[in-house]
């Protein structure tokens, strides 16, 4: 078994960024022929470069739409589970949700994960301000999927620095976190890698992380340095700029070997709900 990253700059172009993730992954396909096969997309895979307010107008129904029927199809060309994030479906109060997929190998969406922490910050990049929360609706409910590979924690991009989130699917049976993410230049920079290993060490799970990765259409920069962590922190495989894709074996006896010396979840003397009694 082995698990990947697929690193974009996507464009606005729906169908330019479909062709994109293809090659990528006729190119993972190549050096993986055989096997199960976990791949990530980055958040907005399929569109990147437009406002938020715009994004929106394209939001699908669920279950519904060019865009989905696109990641189901390629995830059934190249015999994959893949973890197509994010696309905006449509939301009950007007705006989007920022949602991911994961899709197995037949084509069937087996897990959808609404983008929970919303990006409402200020950062001195190109852009300065960002409020997602005025056209994506948050999500409200953890996702946590049995799979080939173990139990897959989803999350999205901001999620990464709400330890809480991660701690959570740990406790829900989590064996691999999923994460595609649009990380900026500015923030990635300072605490992407930082975060990445810090969420796999304290809960020992693997984290498979892609995050886009240059200059898009809009002049928003993106840190790129998509990479796979295993749970003892340890990078191994990362891509740093650019577009590519890169994969590193699942090494389940190495993680329950971890899990057994150092009995974390075990041994944790107090959780969230206890501390805010």
């Amino acid at each position: 078994m082995n698990l990947a990253v697929i690193q974009l700059i996507s464009t606005p172009d729906i169908d330019q960024n479909i062709a994109q993730i293809s090659q990528q992954l006729q190119t993972l396909r190549s050096d993986c022929a055989s096997g199960e096969l976990l791949v990530v997309l980055p958040e907005c895979c399929l569109m990147f470069g437009l406002s938020e307010a715009q994004i929106k107008t394209f939001a699908e129904p669920v279950g519904e739409g060019k865009m989905q029927a696109a990641l189901v199809a390629l995830a059934r060309q190249f015999n994959v589970y893949l973890v197509a994030g994010t696309i905006p479906l449509q939301a009950d109060d007007g705006r989007s949700l920022a949602a991911s997929l994961l899709i197995d190998p037949q084509g069937k969406v087996i897990a959808q994960y609404n983008k929970i922490h919303l990006f409402d910050v200020d950062v001195a990049d190109g852009i300065g301000s960002y409020r997602e929360s005025d056209n994506t609706q948050p999500g409200q409910h953890i996702r946590v999927i049995d799979t080939p590979f173990g139990r897959i924690g989803m999350a999205v991009c901001y999620d990464l620095r709400f330890s809480s989130l991660f701690r959570a699917m740990r406790h829900a049976g989590a064996d691999i976190f999923v994460l595609p993410s649009a990380f900026t230049k500015i923030t990635g920079q300072a605490h992407w890698e930082l975060l990445l290993r810090a969420r796999a060490i304290e809960n020992q799970c693997y984290m498979v992380a892609s995050n886009q990765g240059g200059t898009h259409a809009n002049g928003r920069e993106t840190w790129g340095h998509s990479m796979i962590v295993n749970p003892w922190g340890e990078i191994t495989a990362q891509l740093t700029a650019g577009i590519g894709a890169v994969a590193s074996p699942l090494n389940r006896d190495m993680q329950h070997a971890i899990q057994q010396k150092m009995p974390m979840i075990e041994q944790e003397r107090f959780t969230l709900a206890q501390l805010t009694k």
